[in-house]
């Protein structure tokens, strides 16, 4: 699957994977700063942004996804970074391509599995007769019922696309995603050699994505993993603390001087 991608920058070449209901436009501000050191590679992952929807999706495949995309650039390696969703691809990808990974960054998710945290986002989004709006402020309102968090609806609502004059359409592969979703909540497999280069574990001060008892699993799986917590920082860490979290990663990332 040829995916989509911006760069931004030059040096080092860094990969950075968005998480669920995202894409890399969620990532501009912090790749183009991230671009003043290194060579950003920011990519939208399968049924996501503008990569082709598939009606399969599961950690395996975006780990290879994300392979032919570093074959297809002549990437022998590279600094990973991802959020979410794109921080467990980012995992796969490293335990099962360990020489294409120079260092890890996983942002705010644990290898282990999760509960259907976002059943009830897919199937609002589900409900949503899109021909039948006129505006995203109309799509608002009738979200808000099942997503009260108008921050959310709206970072949800970025997927909703319009040609010129034609009517809405969703961006994501929404049934894509809804029928792969118990995948995407799955545990990493065990049972492999370990990612024994380093890799640094952020987690946002106010968030439960990654908690004290998923750090066993990581030590497991990752034995040079660094854990670091971003205080004030929900799930989206790079948006609620982005100085912190520029600051945490140049400081893993960077070799010293």
């Amino acid at each position: 699957m040829q995916l989509h991608f911006e760069t931004y920058g030059q040096g080092p070449p860094l990969i950075i994977l968005h998480g669920l209901f995202g894409s890399l436009g969620n990532w501009k501000p912090m790749s183009r700063k991230l671009g003043e050191h290194f060579h950003v590679f920011a990519l939208d992952q399968r049924n996501h942004g503008r990569s082709p929807h598939s009606p399969e999706m599961s950690y395996a495949l975006m780990a290879d996804d994300l392979a032919g995309f570093m074959w297809a650039n002549r990437l022998h390696s590279a600094y990973v970074l991802g959020h979410s969703m794109g921080g467990k691809t980012a995992m796969q990808f490293a335990l099962r391509f360990p020489a294409c990974v120079e260092k890890l960054v996983v942002v705010d998710i644990s290898p282990g599995a999760y509960p259907p945290l976002h059943r009830h986002i897919l199937d609002a989004l589900s409900s949503l007769d899109l021909a039948s709006f006129r505006n995203h402020g109309q799509m608002d309102k009738a979200l808000a019922p099942s997503i009260p968090e108008s921050t959310l609806r709206q970072f949800l609502l970025k997927n909703v696309a319009r040609a010129p004059g034609g009517a809405f359409h969703w961006r994501i592969n929404l049934p894509g995603i809804c029928g792969n979703y118990d995948r995407l909540g799955a545990a990493l497999p065990a049972g492999g050699a370990p990612f024994d280069k380093p890799a640094l574990f952020l987690r946002g001060g106010e968030s439960d994505y990654l908690r004290d008892q998923d750090i066993v699993l990581v030590r497991q799986l990752f034995p040079q993993a660094q854990l670091r917590a971003i205080p004030h920082a929900g799930h989206w860490v790079h948006v609620h603390a982005p100085e912190p979290f520029l600051h945490a990663v140049l400081e893993f990332l960077r070799p010293p001087r």
